[in-house]
């Protein structure tokens, strides 16, 4: 390949049919199945499917209604559905989008290693520290060949990329403490008490207002922002202690704001400051870090490196992160390039875990202690 030239490689192009060309680029497209058709695997499916080198070919979900609305809104009208997920497992897809309840993680994730699939799983690994570490557990004994990703799309981001390489290259100084910020309006106004869920279907329809299905806000959702502080700040924290509450939210039994203190090596703190209720219009989600020579501020929209007063530079990011996480898993296993980003991933979680066992528990919690839970 490295002796074809551009001129060549296009007149060699030329001499095939458009739809040869068409043909060949549609065969060696990686085969996707999406499993969990809710509100976030669509919404990853949406942006799969604009991918030439990716073919969505199947979706799973237990609810046919989920089915039906998956295949209304994405153009896939050839796409086979399943009802179990152990029957698209067995089917000839080349990889897999788990974007099923929380609580569901773990196992889905087991099922998929065991099938010998390529997967993109949403975060976070799991609800509980036994669930991160049967995620650890399953990575360990899966092929080397396979490219597995979870959900944090930061890390695939090149605002963040670039705010990363500036960290690394001494740009700030060393860091001396950091935040993450997730505060915007998502309680409706209009909210239903609900009943705990008696039945399985309601359990899994209901899953994101109740700890032992979501794994409450800090893990599910925060766990962006700590994900962020851990690749930054170059590990998991020792400690954690904070508080958080109910004070709008009506639904299920989670919180719906809080604030966590990590301790991190070299006497480093970070704070994790998030809530839900919020004026609905209102949205501010990003991290800071605080060195000695400056500051940088990053976002899913944007990086900013404050370089002394009044002195400030900002980049946009060019397009939706996720796109870049989705692409990147998909380069990964055409070019036989796996990563394997399991161990990394269940730690962030485990760090919102503990959190979020150090609020529960009204002291500060160990990482020791959240290991042993």
């Amino acid at each position: 390949m490295k002796s074809v030239t551009r001129r060549n490689l296009f007149q060699s192009a030329a001499l095939l049919p458009l739809g040869a060309v068409r043909g060949s680029a549609a065969n060696s497209a990686v085969k996707v199945g999406l499993i969990g058709a809710g509100g976030r695997g669509t919404f990853d499916a949406g942006y799969l499917v604009k991918d030439s080198n990716a073919r969505l070919v199947a979706v799973c979900d237990i609810f046919d209604d989920k089915l039906a609305a998956a295949k209304a809104k994405l153009p896939i009208p050839d796409a086979k559905t399943y009802k179990n997920l152990n029957d698209l497992l067995a089917s000839d897809v080349e990889a897999v989008i788990i974007a099923t309840p929380v609580y569901l993680h773990p196992e889905h994730f087991e099922a998929a290693v065991k099938a010998g699939k390529h997967i993109y799983i949403e975060k976070p690994a799991g609800l509980d520290a036994e669930g991160c570490r049967r995620v650890i557990r399953t990575a360990d004994s899966a092929d080397r060949k396979l490219n597995i990703t979870f959900g944090f799309q930061q890390r695939y981001a090149p605002v963040y990329l670039k705010a990363k390489k500036l960290l690394d290259s001494g740009g700030i100084g060393a860091i001396r403490y950091a935040h993450a910020h997730w505060i915007k309006g998502a309680v409706p106004d209009n909210q239903k008490v609900l009943p705990k869920p008696t039945n399985e279907e309601a359990k899994i329809r209901e899953w994101h207002v109740w700890k032992d299905t979501f794994g409450d806000i800090v893990v599910e959702t925060y766990v962006h922002g700590v994900d962020v502080l851990n690749w930054f700040l170059g590990g998991h924290p020792t400690r954690a202690f904070g508080c958080g509450g109910r004070t709008v939210e009506k639904r299920g039994d989670i919180m719906d704001h809080c604030e966590v203190t990590f301790d991190y090596a070299s006497n480093v703190q970070a704070v994790l400051t998030g809530s839900q209720i919020a004026p609905t219009w209102y949205r501010s989600v990003n991290e800071q870090f605080f060195g000695h020579d400056g500051v940088i501020e990053t976002a899913r929209e944007y990086w900013t490196h404050y370089r002394g007063k009044n002195d400030a530079v900002t980049e946009k990011s060019p397009r939706e992160i996720t796109i870049d996480s989705l692409e990147t898993f998909i380069r990964n296993i055409q070019n036989k390039t796996p990563h394997n980003t399991a161990v990394e991933s269940a730690e962030s979680t485990l760090t919102a875990i503990m959190g979020r066992m150090a609020m529960e528990a009204g002291r500060a919690v160990t990482w020791e202690e959240v290991m042993k839970s």
